[in-house]
């Protein structure tokens, strides 16, 4: 999320400390520090800010990394020059017209990369959340490589990684505890070529899907929610030598272990988190704080990877910046970290 701080020096009348203090408090300023995370950059709404006030925004709190979805034309105009490392979306309706050949790809690639010669690209995810069963997932290998081909031949290959984000709680047909984590046996001739792909090509895997909220609501008899929102005092989960305080860590390994589990070298693979937060109206356990809390842990936590990986940082991308309202359910419209006039919604540290 965003780091919210006020780092500026307060001299003069108790009366202007308090003026500040105040102003601090309702304005804190954001620190995004650290590589690891950035912060997604969807766009399902109706009263947004516009590309450039967003870029804008991210600078003015030092988020240096973005998720955006789709090429958003007006967006990769507003990161010209912004030194902002993107993370890009091929939505995916259009996933199946890149793998029908070369060409098409060659040609994504030239409107939505090269012409846009100084931003900063850094991943090109190739779909999002595809159902594995439906037709398209089919065409994301292929549509991967094509993609790859392009950005090679210009001369991007060692900048730009091609990967997909993969819909984690669809694939995983175990995860708890983490160390039965494992594919549905039915998926794995769907994601051990990509596993493949990645590791030959040394990118990596994009998981979605790591909402310990959604995995809470969906079992709060079970779950508990401090284990969710990083706040356990001890272990909660012994799994062999290995004890889980948050749910976000067991869910994570399950995905490290399900790598392994599939061969093919995925046990090397790096894993990114491609969205991961928590709403703040409109459900079971949603509030300012709750959202606040499990934000700044998160962005904390990630610094210093999982029982599985300990000391190997996670890049993280907070889901989301903005309130979208026309998404739904009620709570999949409140998990901005600013509301729609740019303000933040509550104070985080990014340190």
């Amino acid at each position: 999320m965003v780091a919210m701080s006020d780092s500026s020096t307060v001299k003069g009348s108790s009366t202007m400390a308090t003026v500040l203090l105040v102003f601090g408090l309702l304005m804190a300023t954001l620190h995004f520090t650290g590589a690891q995370t950035g912060v997604c950059y969807g766009t399902l709404g109706d009263n947004l800010p516009a590309a450039g006030e967003v870029v804008a925004l991210y600078n003015q709190y030092n988020i240096r990394r973005m998720r955006i979805y789709n090429p958003n034309q007006e967006a990769l105009e507003a990161l010209r020059g912004s030194n902002i490392e993107l993370m890009i979306g091929v939505p995916n309706e259009d996933i199946e017209n890149i793998a029908s050949s070369q060409a098409n790809a060659n040609s994504w690639v030239q409107n939505n990369i090269r012409n846009y010669g100084n931003v900063r690209f850094r991943y090109v995810a190739v779909g999002n959340e595809v159902n594995p069963t439906s037709s398209t997932a089919q065409f994301i290998l292929p549509a991967m490589r094509n993609l790859l081909n392009a950005i090679t031949a210009a001369g991007l290959g060692n900048q730009v990684k091609v990967s997909t984000a993969i819909d984690t709680p669809r694939i995983l047909g175990t995860w708890n505890p983490p160390s039965q984590g494992a594919f549905r046996q039915e998926l794995t001739s769907f994601i051990k070529p990509i596993i493949s792909f990645l590791v030959n090509n040394r990118a990596p895997l994009l998981v979605n899907g790591i909402y310990p909220y959604l995995t809470y609501i969906n079992n709060i008899r079970d779950i508990r929610l401090d284990y969710a929102l990083f706040t356990a005092s001890g272990v909660v989960v012994q799994d062999g030598q290995l004890g889980y305080r948050n749910l976000f860590d067991a869910m994570v390994d399950a995905v490290y272990w399900a790598l392994e589990m599939a061969g093919d070298g995925g046990g090397s693979l790096e894993v990114v988190i491609s969205g991961s937060g928590w709403p703040s109206a409109g459900g079971s356990a949603t509030s300012l704080d709750n959202a606040r809390t499990y934000n700044t842990n998160l962005i904390q936590h990630v610094k210093g990877g999982t029982p599985k990986k300990p000391g190997v940082p996670i890049e993280t991308y907070v889901f989301d910046m903005f309130d979208e309202n026309l998404k739904s359910p009620e709570y999949e419209k409140n998990w901005g970290l600013f509301s729609p006039n740019k303000h933040p919604k509550y104070s985080l540290i990014f340190n």
